[in-house]
């Protein structure tokens, strides 16, 4: 499809902090149309230069009666109307339309949360052919509700309870759900947002990974002048690899990648990524090792956020030097900085809507987005930067990275800075770190379940334990073993391993690695934990 159409067909999350959001940019995406999710705060202006063909409204914490609780600009209702977009507000959304239209919305009398029961009460646009009458379990979650709604709508659903559940007004095209579509709870949800989207909108499938690689190309081929040199910052990760490769097929050999050894790596990993990158990618990678110039900034240094910075600012200062090399040889100065970042990276890396904070206030600093210097003299190239990982490893599929390649964990920028909690620079902490790490790892592949794992690794925890080893006393340290099945990282279910299996990976880490005689297993989900410890 041609790129200009799927941009007409967009549809545009204007995000109000729900733990939900990222899903209906997802579930939308797998319909085959492009979405994406900006701020439920963000400029009229931001949101008409997108223009968009719907707009949906997600849900939040907030409530719409609270003093500064975020809503879209003034202006948004009369734009939307006079373009011919289509509007559906999600649980808070729902409540924005009702109270910005001229209706009301009320603290409800009885709270709904978790599954419910709706029931059809006219027919209407927004569930198509289901008659009156029809019912379905949604998954709810809100303690206000619409009392009155504004002139011109109508309800179209009720709950169990009797509280309003979808309105819709056809004419001006604004429509609302009081649950979440989205998530896996309400069954007939992606149905409905199927025949929302192309049957009530007249949106048009046609987005897929074909269509991003070649758009990325001639993006890239624009934005790179034929003689400029570009550097990219290679981890040994999917999306990096993933993103080299991309610019690679664009540019060719005046791509440019440098492998740094920051001393963080895992066990053996310099080695192994760079056989791989000779042998199976074929990239033209320089390896650089500056695990002393890392480790003495990181030195005494506990605070997470202060690691990523530290981190972050170093990686620069190389990928600076690494240019000035690349300007001797080639007498012109590399311009362009490639990284794989990813839209997680992004989400993650901005202040929640209605927060009232600006974008330094993060969940953490991704190294790709809030680690950076201001001051970095390279201009980024960020090719994936608006896909979730299974897009990027479908990316890699149609650009030939090996399978196994694709296939492998998530690995933060930091490197095992963040699974050592504290001083990394501590004792033998990130040696003992790597060798639980490879046996863990290792013992997953063994056990034929590294693919059922989103992310699986161990983490070094800052606390000693009493133990008994040979019959003697010992105090020494306790690692934590942490695995996650997840389908885009934004959310996570800890992984259930048999016992046997803990067991058996607890018994050989405290047999095999010295200066270890307790080892627990992380069982949180993500939210209320992020996936990494830091």
């Amino acid at each position: 499809m041609d790129p200009q159409n799927v941009k007409s067909n967009l549809v545009l999350i204007l995000d109000y902090g729900s733990q939900y959001t990222h899903l209906i940019t997802r579930r939308i995406r797998s319909l085959s149309v492009f979405s994406l999710c900006i701020s439920g705060t963000s400029s009229l202006k931001s949101i008409v230069d997108l223009k968009p063909r719907v707009i949906i409204l997600s849900g939040g914490p907030h409530s719409v009666h609270s003093p500064g609780s975020p809503s879209f600009p003034d202006g948004f209702v009369e734009y939307v109307e006079s373009n011919g977009v289509f509007v559906l507000g999600i649980c808070y959304g729902l409540q924005l339309i009702v109270q910005r239209l001229g209706g009301v919305v009320r603290v409800g009398e009885k709270q709904e949360y978790g599954r419910m029961e709706i029931e059809v009460v006219r027919a209407c646009g927004l569930f198509g052919s289901k008659e009156v009458g029809h019912k379905q379990t949604v998954w709810m979650s809100h303690g206000d509700e619409a009392a009155k709604l504004p002139e011109g709508f109508e309800v179209v659903a009720r709950s169990q309870q009797g509280s309003v559940a979808a309105v819709e007004n056809r004419e001006r095209r604004f429509y609302g759900l009081q649950y979440h579509p989205e998530v896996t709870h309400s069954p007939e949800g992606m149905e409905m947002l199927r025949h929302f989207l192309f049957d009530v909108c007249g949106v048009d499938a046609g987005w897929n990974m074909e269509d991003v690689l070649n758009e990325e190309i001639k993006l890239i081929n624009g934005m790179v002048a034929p003689d400029d040199h570009v550097i990219c910052a290679l981890s040994g990760g999917v999306d990096s690899t993933v993103a080299a490769t991309l610019v690679h097929k664009a540019i060719g050999d005046r791509l440019h990648c440098v492998f740094v050894d920051n001393g963080l790596l895992r066990y053996k990993e310099r080695e192994r990524v760079m056989e791989t990158f000779e042998k199976d990618l074929h990239l033209p990678v320089t390896c650089v090792d500056a695990t002393d110039q890392f480790l003495s900034k990181l030195k005494g240094v506990v605070d997470p956020e202060m690691k990523r910075k530290i981190i972050g600012k170093e990686f620069i200062a190389i990928f600076d030097a690494f240019g000035q090399d690349l300007e001797r040889k080639h007498g012109k100065k590399p311009v362009y900085l490639v990284q794989g970042t990813l839209y997680p990276d992004v989400i993650e890396s901005c202040p929640p809507p209605g927060s009232g904070r600006t974008h330094s206030h993060t969940i953490k600093s991704h190294h790709n987005v809030g680690g950076l210097p201001k001051d970095m003299k390279l201009k980024l190239i960020e090719p994936l930067k608006l896909l979730f990982k299974d897009e990027v490893r479908e990316l890699g599929r149609i650009l030939n990275v090996p399978q196994a390649f694709l296939k492998r964990h998530p690995f933060p920028g930091p490197g095992l800075a963040v699974r050592v909690l504290g001083d990394v620079t501590q004792g033998n902490a990130l040696d003992i770190l790597r060798q639980v790490d490879e046996i863990f790892i290792q013992s997953i592949k063994d056990a034929g379940i590294y693919d059922s794992i989103w992310q699986a690794f161990a983490v070094f925890l800052p606390i000693r334990s009493v133990g008994v080893q040979g019959d003697q006393r010992t105090h020494s340290h306790v690692v934590a073993l942490r695995a996650v099945t997840s389908q885009d990282g934004m959310t996570a279910d800890w992984y259930n391993f048999e016992h046997k299996f803990l067991d058996d990976v607890a018994r050989k880490i405290c047999n095999s690695v010295r200066g270890v005689n307790r080892v627990v297993q992380d069982i949180t989900s993500k939210p209320p934990s992020t996936i990494e410890w830091e």
